[in-house]
């Protein structure tokens, strides 16, 4: 049985010392508004020189949660940082949430900034995005490092579907954004307090940060249509990519100890043919937030192999 999460709802008392709250990115980072092939605005952060690195976030973060990466990253990369359509400050569009094209959204990206190939950094609904990248533009990824969670279709999704700690991917109907709205901060920290190991590293600055960002019109709407998407087009469109053959750039599978620990290179290896494993330690789901150190040091190393 797939562990998803379950053993985070047992951890929540233990008490390791609060991450840092969100950090700025590094003053020489510009930030750029990219337009898709469908008329979505990507908003991206982008700095350093180097060969290219992206880093993609999830649900309940923004770009915003890459910041101690990126800054460690700039000194010999080039580090792109996109918020994923529909969160953070890129546009809300009314379709396009499908992960097969929000892989082109970060081809488009690359596109603009004239980079052909990179590495890949990615989390959550990242994670989901950044295989859909991947699969359709295989030459244009170095290396991949993907953090604690599954992909749509592949693997045991099923299995995933049914722990009570997933309800929200599920969670559907014609009365969702009026159940949330103007609760926003409340639906978040049920992410923040439930799916983390050590709810206290999400800090009250981060928690107020990321309900603003939340809070804004029309961004519960394209949070959600991101979740509706898993089984009606994600799931169908993985197992596509599946059938096509494994990946074969290097990735790195971190798992968080408290959350999908060693299942998440297991998850990984049914797509890829290069996988390396790894667990971030004393950590749930919000690795960035919990052992933000432990993590950078994790994603240098695996991008700095040669």
């Amino acid at each position: 049985m797939f562990r998803v999460l379950v053993s985070v709802l047992g951890a929540l008392t233990l008490a390791w010392p609060a991450a840092a709250q969100v950090t700025p990115f590094p003053g020489d980072f510009r930030t750029q508004e990219i337009t898709t092939d469908d008329g979505a605005t990507i908003h991206l952060r982008a700095g350093g020189h180097g060969p290219a690195v992206v880093l993609l976030h999830g649900f309940g973060d923004t770009g915003d949660m890459w910041a101690p990466v990126a800054a460690e990253l700039a000194r010999d990369h080039t580090v792109v940082v996109p918020d994923l359509r529909g969160m953070g400050l890129s546009s809300h569009p009314d379709r396009g949430y499908d992960k097969k094209t929000q892989g082109h959204d970060v081809a488009r990206v690359l596109d603009r900034l004239k980079i052909e190939t990179a590495d890949l950094v990615t989390h959550d609904i990242g994670n989901m995005v950044g295989y859909a990248f991947a699969a359709q533009y295989p030459g244009r990824v170095r290396r991949w490092v993907v953090m604690d969670a599954p992909l749509p279709g592949i693997g045991p999704w099923d299995e995933i579907l049914k722990s009570p700690a997933l309800w929200h991917f599920n969670f559907r109907g014609p009365d969702v954004e009026r159940l949330v709205q103007g609760r926003e901060r409340i639906y978040l920290d049920r992410f923040w307090n439930e799916l983390s190991a050590n709810p206290k590293a999400i800090d009250e600055a981060t928690r107020q940060h990321y309900a603003k960002i939340y809070a804004r019109p029309g961004a519960m709407h394209a949070a959600f249509e991101q979740f509706a998407t898993f089984n009606t087009k994600d799931a169908p469109d993985n197992k596509e990519f599946q059938r096509k053959g494994k990946l074969t750039m290097p990735i790195l599978a971190l798992g968080a100890d408290k959350s999908f620990g060693e299942q998440q290179a297991a998850v990984l290896r049914e797509v890829g043919a290069n996988v390396e494993g790894g667990i971030i330690a004393n950590s749930g789901h919000r690795i960035m937030e919990e052992q933000p150190d432990q993590t950078v040091k994790a994603v240098k190393a695996f991008l700095d192999k040669k």
